[in-house]
């Protein structure tokens, strides 16, 4: 049976210093792309993307929301349709429909053929020169753990009105937007009754009534740009409906800066509608782990990924075949290798006149953990990535965490940490494969006692 996909483009937090440096230099049509994009970006008076996607040692995120968010969004947008030029173009990859997240929805208007790329781009700049023309009240957002639901129950029993929903990411995670003051004492609040409240490196409240006059500007420079029908069935989260003519496209440039993204009820709607598969046109993943967590089972795909090692990124394009994008999960590897003669365990130190150290290495550790929770959470182990956090990213809270390591421990034949071993401070699977091998090994039971429970 084909599966159906959908491919997703997500906000600015994808921005990654460097991100398609490797990539531009083996796939020739992602060269060409950013070629073309820096030419259209310098007539737009903007600095050419390539110089951010390139070099890893370009400006981090959040250097550029302070400094240079016009570039930050130039390079977002170049990056996006690179990646989404090669999945259909190179590798021939079919999207059923296409899915944008806050900023990603304007890229989800060029990808879907509403505009061109020079077009695309000239929205985007379009939004930047709305922003200077009417710059807005001050405010900002926060990342609550808690569903849209219960997250506006409590701003309600709080009574801040001024601070609203602005981001329904996943059954528990949400963004909350506002003036400074509100989201100030939200966050305290929330954090007072066990909420984890994260601030967001923004400088304004998007998603929020209080871009309305940044929004009517916006839309009367957008104005200028012809939408074209679309190509790719696109659905809006903040619509929450197809957009499929001029007028639809409209509306979502009037409502992108003032009205939510509700982005748990487009992944869930989709599904309904039968999509098995999502793939995100983004540097860091950043949607993969909310799609897991909304709908878990599916399988969401990030075509590149941060290698545990170090920041080079790797691409996983190789493993791609139109409507198969991931292999069937494999059963849980052994944590020692099947070997022919008796070596040194995990659990035994060598002494020096043994063979060398044959034990498990750190990312032998990382694919049997990513075995592990993947089969005990439902979720496909693509998304189980080294440096995902467990709790934030994909929705673990910390009882299920102590449960699954507490098999680690036990599948590794390791003793349980001491109680100065704080395991909240060993949130992804990366962190928890370097504990491991420093837990003293289990301790054997005595002949003919049995094991104890």
């Amino acid at each position: 049976m084909v599966e159906r996909c959908a491919f997703l483009f997500p906000g600015q937090g994808a921005y990654l210093p460097g991100a398609l440096g490797r990539l531009a230099a083996d796939e020739p049509l992602v060269a060409e792309t950013l070629r073309e994009l820096d030419a259209v970006a310098v007539r737009l008076g903007r600095a050419a993307p390539s110089r951010l996607l390139l070099d890893e040692r370009a400006p981090a995120l959040e250097e550029l929301v302070r400094k240079a968010p016009a570039d930050l969004h130039v390079a977002l947008f170049a990056a996006e349709m690179a990646l989404f030029r090669l999945l259909t173009e190179r590798h021939h990859l079919t999207p059923d429909v296409l899915l944008g997240h806050s900023f990603g929805e304007l890229v989800a208007l060029t990808a879907a053929g509403a505009l061109d790329l020079a077009d695309g781009l000239a929205l985007v700049a379009a939004r930047d020169d709305a922003f200077a023309a009417q710059p807005p009240p001050p405010g900002g957002m926060v990342a609550l753990e808690l569903s849209a639901a219960r997250t506006a129950a409590l701003l309600a029993g709080l009574g801040e009105w001024g601070v609203s929903v602005a981001a329904d990411n996943s059954p528990r995670q949400c963004v909350v937007s506002g003036p400074a003051e509100g989201l100030e004492r939200v966050r305290w609040k929330a954090e007072a009754v066990g909420v984890r409240a994260t601030a967001l490196p923004v400088p304004y409240a998007f998603h929020h009534r209080l871009l309305a006059a940044v929004a009517g500007e916006f839309t009367r420079r957008a104005a200028a740009l012809h939408a074209s029908p679309t190509r790719h069935l696109l659905h809006s989260a903040i619509l929450g409906r197809r957009v499929d003519d001029g007028d639809a496209v409209a509306e979502l440039v009037a409502a992108h800066l003032v009205r939510p993204t509700r982005f748990t009820d487009a992944v869930r709607l989709l599904h309904a509608e039968g999509v098995e598969v999502f793939v995100e046109c983004g540097p860091r993943g950043v949607l993969s782990g909310l799609v897991a967590a909304t709908v878990p089972g599916v399988r969401a795909l990030a075509p590149l990924r941060r290698r545990t090692s170090g920041p080079e990124l790797t691409d996983g394009l190789h493993s791609l075949t139109i409507h198969q994008f991931v292999p069937p999960p494999q059963p849980l590897p052994p944590p020692h290798p099947p070997r022919t003669t008796p070596t040194p365990s995990l659990d035994t130190a060598p002494s020096p006149d043994t063979a060398p150290d044959d034990s498990p290495t750190h990312d032998e550790v990382v694919s049997a953990l990513r075995a592990l929770y993947a089969a005990a959470l439902g979720y496909p182990p693509e998304v189980l990535t080294a440096d995902a956090d467990l709790e934030a990213d994909l929705g673990v809270d910390s009882i299920k965490q102590t449960e699954l390591f507490a098999q680690a421990v036990t599948r590794f034949g390791r003793a349980l940490p001491t109680e100065g071993t704080r395991l909240t401070s060993h949130t992804t699977l990366d962190a928890l494969a370097e504990l491991l091998p420093t837990l003293p090994p289990r301790p054997s039971s005595a002949p003919g006692t049995g094991a104890r429970p």
